[in-house]
């Protein structure tokens, strides 16, 4: 007989921010086939990564724990790949799983995939063109050169697993874009667009850092500033005033990072229409995601790391008809370890005591639990490496968000060891959306920020997180 679980289709993209999706209202990008999950499912306005770097995003993913506990703090922190995943537990229980495309959680025998009857993944960050994968050989991993587009080629890694399942048991299946992820290298079927119109820019592309930790003006990651000609295709006019160097970088930067979003988008409809195709759309959730935000110009900076919005920010659309009421919106606050309690809740199976994320499936059904959380823990410990960003950790709530800068490698792998007088920051998202106005040291916010330190310090304590700086 048949199961009648769900099949899920997991789909991540590396590095696309929402704000780059036009089901998110975006300004400058069309993204038509992740429409389609959108609006015959649920938005998530409000989903956060706990540590906006990719590696331990991925673990917090797999795990359901924090990178505190799964030990995947920076990128230097491969994934002990005995730890317990949900991916495991669905295997277990029948379901056919696999596994396509960027892992970054380490290869070799204590580090490549497990969990998945097959899996063929890029090692490190792999290439856009001609890619290598290293590929599941009967137990045995062998690598190899793959001619063409890596996110086609991806995705039609994920179709042939896909066809060749087994029709009378639920599958799973991670298909993981490289893309967007930096050097945003287009293939030629999108490579002809935006070359005659400028994409418009970011509110806060000029921003001076003003009021703000030092931290914001320390990191090293301005448009043109901090650029590398591969980034630009062409060499970088550095002799330009700043903002004007910033103003040329980001419409070449902002193009090809749109381009390869378009390849994903399309591929995105390949998958869709084949499960219209199979009749398997009705039973199958899909989820679009991506391991953390981006900025997009947004305070004249590239890449991710802090917790300010646009980094800290996912997007997640989910579509399941069975369960869930087309064009819906949810407001409430989701984290990237709350997947794996969730997929597993509605797989019919257990969710194991040691997660620390929670099943927000009640939300799908826009069921609100009277103690849904209202409020997250953030960290990211890879102090200075990497575009010199500071070592944070931080609280936001549905209002306010307030940042701790400890500036101190305290001891982790993949952190440079150089320390700094800690700083403070605070936001009121609600009258500054866009983090300009750090407002911590206002003596009407005195009592604010005492609530926020000490709910932040329980945070740490609840969730076990004793590898801290002790702030007075």
């Amino acid at each position: 007989m048949p199961d009648e679980r769900p099949n899920i289709l997991y789909i991540m993209s590396d590095d696309h921010a929402s704000h780059a999706m036009s089901c998110y209202g975006s300004k400058i990008n069309e993204t038509p086939n992740l429409d389609r999950i959108a609006n015959d499912g649920m938005r998530f306005d409000n989903a956060f990564c706990t540590n906006s770097i990719c590696t331990p995003s991925r673990a917090a993913i797999l795990t359901g724990t924090y990178n505190h506990i799964n030990e995947v703090t920076t990128l230097d922190t491969k994934m002990d790949n005995t730890l317990p995943t949900f991916v495991k537990d669905l295997q277990a229980s029948g379901y056919q799983t696999g596994m396509f495309g960027k892992w970054h959680l380490g290869t070799g025998e204590k580090h490549e995939p497990t969990g998945f009857d097959d899996w063929a993944v890029l090692p490190g960050q792999g290439l856009y063109h001609n890619p290598t994968f290293v590929f599941n050989n009967d137990g045995n991993s062998e690598r190899r050169t793959v001619k063409g587009y890596v996110t086609d080629i991806i995705t039609d890694m994920s179709l042939d697993f896909l066809k060749a399942r087994d029709a009378d048991k639920p599958f799973f299946v991670m298909c993981h874009h490289k893309a967007p992820h930096r050097h945003w290298e287009p293939d030629e079927k999108h490579a002809h667009m935006y070359l005659n119109e400028d994409i418009p820019e970011p509110e806060t592309l000029y921003d001076t850092y003003e009021n703000r930790a030092s931290a914001a003006e320390a990191a090293e990651m301005r448009m043109g500033v901090h650029m590398i000609p591969l980034d630009t295709k062409t060499e970088i006019p550095r002799d330009l005033p700043e903002m004007e160097l910033r103003k040329w970088a980001y419409q070449r930067y902002i193009k090809d990072y749109l381009r390869v979003v378009a390849s994903i988008d399309d591929n995105v409809g390949r998958l869709l229409d084949y499960l219209d195709e199979e009749g398997l759309t009705e039973n199958t959730i899909v989820v679009y995601t991506s391991d953390q935000g981006f900025f997009l110009g947004d305070h004249g900076w590239y890449d991710k790391r802090f917790m300010y919005e646009e980094s800290l920010r996912m997007p997640y659309i989910m579509r399941y008809p069975k369960k869930i009421k087309a064009g819906t919106v949810c407001d409430d606050m989701i984290l990237n370890v709350d997947f794996a309690p969730t997929y597993l809740e509605l797989a019919g199976l257990d969710i194991p005591e040691h997660y620390q994320g929670h099943s927000f499936t009640a939300l799908l059904h826009g069921e609100t639990p009277e103690d849904w959380q209202t409020s997250m823990y953030y960290r990211y410990w890879m102090h200075k490496a990497h575009h010199n960003v500071y070592a944070h950790y931080g609280i936001r709530t549905m209002r306010y968000k307030l940042i701790y800068y400890y500036a101190d490698a305290l001891d982790q792998l993949g952190a440079i060891d150089e320390t700094y007088e800690p700083e403070w920051e605070l936001f009121d998202l609600d009258n500054d959306p866009y983090e300009l106005n750090n407002i911590v040291d206002d003596p009407a916010h005195a009592e604010l920020v005492a609530e926020l330190k000490a709910e932040m310090h329980q945070m740490q304590a609840d969730l076990g997180d004793t590898r801290y700086h002790l702030d007075v």
